[in-house]
């Protein structure tokens, strides 16, 4: 009986250990993923001196302006933060125009997370990082950064990919500028919630300061609004940018979820919901944008609306645009995964084509750009871009109160885009 003990437990440990052995190995590599996120999510959330509960769920954290995340990078250690532009593309900033919290009056709701409260001077608003938020991505690497082959690129810039449109699953509706040098843009973008299909899908407005070629070394900065499930864990729309200097491929990254761009505003959150949002037929809300390059410094400054200088991205980020831009683009962009072998329904912009018009199409107005005597101008030969019109379109118009402007957008997958 001892014998045939014996053997039973030799037989069972012999044929148990590699299954004790896979557990094991399973378990250590969901611990060390979780340690490395809780290591990254201490990284992006720095100690606050107030937090805001936002009624859409979100926590911002007031963070002290010298803590933010972008001095985590060694050639930011001794970066003094620019406290305002040198120069803005209206004038120099002097002593009569609106440029200080003080001599500006109230301000309007821009963001959810206002009606509950606002960051001390001396502060900026960071939206707190979950991690759920890191899970969702594909790895930690990758978590805050777009897929590198999401640049519009439109067939006059350079010669299209013969299967475009499947071979990056991204699609797009854009006005665009190129071959001049541009100091910057402004733009004035209807602001929408566009339903998205499929949760690794997202549907966005922006605009695109970029420098360089579309192959590996292409430098962009970029701003505007997007609906985001895989990053942001809802539909909300939110206020965004992002950058890259070398194509999406290492650098870069949405909002400050990596050192780049320097906050200096104590209003706006990156990545927090903007609020009202458009309705079809009814009420139409839009945000202004302006980037331009501050000549002095050379730094890449963004202001939200007519009051809200957000920050800046430092020159050195960049190569090709420490000097200048070589094209500006203007518009919208989906990811379609094609997940049922059928075109996505994620809409574009408000859902709608352009040719129904205002209230019912979405649009940028009062598009411009920044010359080399940072005036703000209009844009000379404007084109259009988009790889299936049936799918989104884009329309260019221009007149007295908007300037250039164009409607764009549509719902994807319908009787005519399959």
């Amino acid at each position: 009986m001892k014998v045939e003990l014996l053997i039973f437990c030799f037989i069972f440990l012999f044929t148990a250990a590699p299954l004790i052995g896979t557990a094991t190995a399973r378990l250590s590599a969901a611990a060390r993923r979780n340690l490395e996120v809780k290591r990254h999510l201490s990284r992006l959330n720095k100690p606050s001196l107030k937090s805001i509960k936002s009624p859409d769920g979100d926590v911002i954290d007031c963070v002290h302006m010298s803590h933010q995340a972008a001095f985590d990078h060694p050639h930011f250690k001794n970066h003094t933060i620019q406290m305002r532009p040198s120069y803005h593309p209206e004038g120099l900033f002097g002593q009569n125009e609106k440029v200080s919290k003080n001599e500006i009056g109230p301000k309007p709701i821009t963001q959810m997370w206002h009606v509950n409260g606002r960051c001390p001077e001396g502060t900026i608003p960071v939206r707190r990082t979950r991690k759920s938020d890191i899970f969702r991505a594909s790895s930690i690497n990758k978590y805050g950064k777009k897929n590198k082959k999401s640049l519009p690129r439109p067939p006059t810039s350079a010669a299209p990919e013969p299967d475009l449109i499947n071979q990056n699953g991204h699609q797009h509706a854009i006005a665009y500028v190129e071959g001049d040098q541009y100091y910057g843009a402004k733009a004035t973008i209807n602001v929408w919630d566009p339903k998205i299909q499929q949760p690794n899908e997202f549907s966005l407005s922006q605009l695109w300061i970029l420098g360089g070629s579309f192959a590996s070394d292409l430098n962009s900065i970029e701003a505007g609004w997007q609906v985001s499930p895989d990053l942001y864990g809802d539909n909300n729309t939110r206020l965004f940018t992002y950058w890259t200097s070398d194509a999406y491929q290492a650098t870069g990254c949405y909002n400050l979820l990596c050192s780049g761009f320097i906050q200096i505003s104590n209003e706006i959150a990156m990545g927090a919901s903007i609020f009202p949002i458009s309705s079809y037929h009814s009420s139409q809300y839009d945000i202004s944008i302006l980037i331009w390059k501050d000549p002095k410094e050379g730094n890449w400054w963004m202001q939200f609306g007519n009051d809200y200088v957000l920050g800046y991205w430092p020159a050195f980020l960049f190569s090709y645009l420490s000097d200048s831009a070589s094209m500006i683009e203007w518009g919208g962009e989906v990811v379609n995964s094609e997940s049922d072998g059928e075109h996505t329904t994620t809409q574009m912009g408000s859902g709608h084509f352009p040719d129904e018009g205002f209230g019912k199409a979405s649009y940028i107005r009062n598009i411009q750009v920044v010359d080399e005597s940072n005036n703000l101008r209009a844009p000379k030969d404007i084109d259009v871009f988009t790889e299936q019109s049936s799918c989104y379109d884009v329309r260019l118009g221009k007149n007295g109160e908007w300037g250039n402007f164009f409607y764009y957008g549509g719902p994807g997958r319908n009787p005519n885009c399959q």
